[in-house]
């Protein structure tokens, strides 16, 4: 029979395209919306006389999960600790040492149980994720996804360079990391209860700067033989894409195609010193790019131009870089998203005249920040989820209107009502969390 809920229901059509409807979606034992009808219709009333049905407030709105292309999961322990430091200081002095310590099964089991459910809470049903170079404790990471329901693509980090990457945190061969790499990808699918893939494995090298050649290239052999997709640090800075460019003479994007690692559902974290090329390049092989605006304002020294990728057809998504980011909320992100492009604009030095202070016709609008945060996110993966539409999984927020006298009303239209969540929802009215059509935090009533 399957089960019908029904009410106000909010999802981005396209970047510039939002609706905002009552309807009623039919979701089959999977978790997979296979009908949805509008209040009005006499599919509507069928739908509601013939199927369990679950009801929400009239006033409360139904969104689609949020999807996260950019976590670091083992620094959820230093969130917001030395965003002062240049990227590669913060690398060396705060970021290795901690993750190093994920060598302690019992540490990572403890940071993981936590994080997972924390980051339903805010509303993210999907995460790509960099774990660490311990295979063991990086399992840990996907057990925690799978326990707690969350849709999670876990990356064991392969790393070997002996100038950058500390002695005892680093492979000491590159063969070394690309056998790990295959037992990864083997462990995470066959781990129990994974059978229906809620959990995928993510080919992972860290950033070019960290990889000999032999890595890379061997990862791109083994994304191909495979077919596990591939994530990755592109661009990020100016010190970041300067050494590539160094060591390659050609830009990250370049270099990660000639090693066989830009692939389809490839994504690239950052990337805000791509150029058209690069983009052109990413486009060709259906790679994405993760936006992620907070981490950027601390590390990259640029913001990445939204605008262009939107309007090129780009794939590209949100991301928080924990701890690179402050904060785990995409809906902070999508935020902030909106505010660095405004900037891009307008500019940011008052002693130059504003016809000379920006880059004009970078903005970017909510419903645009909308799509990033939910689809955007879910086409760079490859996934059905960030609609409430026929074919899709039922990924989905319940958003509570009792915490705000700014939540949406039933007057606003579509475009208010998200510029509204965007700007006002948070942890404290997410009341409901739905992964495959199962609640995974909160509670629906």
């Amino acid at each position: 029979m399957g089960t019908v809920i029904a009410g106000r229901m909010l999802d981005a059509l396209s970047p510039g395209e939002v609706v905002l409807s009552k309807a009623a979606l039919l979701i089959d034992q999977t978790g997979m919306i296979v009908e949805r009808a509008e209040s009005g219709t006499s599919q509507f009333d069928q739908l509601l006389r013939h199927h369990d049905t679950t009801w929400h407030d009239e006033r409360s709105i139904l969104m689609p999960g949020l999807v996260d292309l950019h976590i670091h999961a083992p620094q959820w322990p230093q969130l917001g600790t030395a965003l002062d430091r240049p990227l590669e200081q913060w690398l060396k002095n705060y970021t290795f040492p901690l993750e190093e310590r994920y060598n302690d099964i019992a540490f990572a089991r403890g940071v993981y149980e936590e994080l997972v459910p924390a980051l339903l809470a805010q509303g993210t049903t999907t995460a790509l994720y960099f774990a660490t170079i311990h295979e063991k404790s990086s399992l840990e990471l996907a057990r925690s996804c799978l326990k707690y329901g969350q849709r999670g693509f876990v990356g064991l980090v392969a790393m070997d360079d002996s100038i950058l990457c500390p002695e005892t945190y680093r492979y000491s061969e590159p063969e070394a990391a690309i056998s790990a790499t295959r037992r990864f990808i083997d462990a995470v699918r066959q781990l129990p209860g994974n059978e229906g893939g809620l959990v995928q494995p993510v080919i992972t090298p860290r950033f070019i700067p960290a990889c000999s050649e032999t890595l890379l290239r061997g990862l791109g052999d083994l994304a191909c033989e495979t077919d596990v997709r591939v994530q990755t640090h592109a661009s990020e800075s100016d010190w970041e894409h300067d050494y590539v460019k160094d060591r390659f003479r050609c830009t990250d994007v370049e270099a990660l195609e000639a090693f066989g690692l830009l692939r389809r559902h490839t994504v690239l974290a950052h990337a805000g010193f791509t150029s058209a090329d690069d983009r052109k390049r990413i486009r060709k092989h259906h790679a994405a790019i993760a936006h992620c605006p907070i981490s950027n304002a601390f590390f990259a020294g640029a913001i990445l131009p939204i605008r262009h990728l939107l309007d090129e057809g780009t794939a590209c998504g949100l991301g928080t870089d924990i701890s690179g980011g402050y904060s785990p909320s995409i809906l902070e992100n999508a935020r902030q998203a909106v505010v660095a492009a405004r900037m891009l604009t307008s500019g940011v030095n008052p002693d130059l005249l504003q016809q000379k202070r920006g880059s004009q016709g970078m903005a970017i609008d909510f419903t645009e920040a909308f799509w990033l945060a939910t689809r955007g996110g879910a086409e760079a993966l490859g996934v059905p989820v960030g609609q409430l539409r026929p074919g899709m999984m039922f990924d989905a927020l319940k958003l509570d209107p009792r915490v705000s006298m700014l939540f949406p009303s039933e007057e606003d239209n579509a475009e208010e009502t998200v510029q509204k969540i965007i700007c006002h929802a948070g942890i404290h009215s997410i009341a409901c969390v739905w992964v495959n059509g199962r609640i995974v935090s909160g509670r629906y009533n």
